[in-house]
């Protein structure tokens, strides 16, 4: 893949014509920036980024339903709850 620095591409626009995608970095701090995509992928970068963004937003969701249950107070209480219930549960009471 093609890198480019953003001076360069301040300095010299036309270079980004040649190419379908190329690496944005920023040499001073040696950080990739970003990338550019010509604008013939506009449509699936589009289409994967809100695949990406539904899936972040599923699973935040789900996050948020699960930390307004959760208190925090009865963790301790709660730790062999499940331990306690099991042995009630197939006890026998003779």
């Amino acid at each position: 893949m093609q890198q480019i620095s953003i001076s360069e591409i301040q300095r010299n626009l036309h270079k980004l014509d040649d190419f379908d995608i190329i690496e944005i970095i920023d040499k001073k701090r040696n950080k990739i920036k970003g990338y550019f995509i010509e604008s013939k992928y506009a449509s699936f970068v589009e289409e994967l980024s809100s695949k990406v963004a539904s899936k972040q937003q599923k699973s935040i969701s789900l996050r948020g339903v699960l930390h307004s249950y959760a208190n925090a107070n009865k963790i301790e209480s709660e730790k062999e709850a499940w331990k306690i219930h099991t042995l009630k549960k197939y006890s026998i009471d003779d």
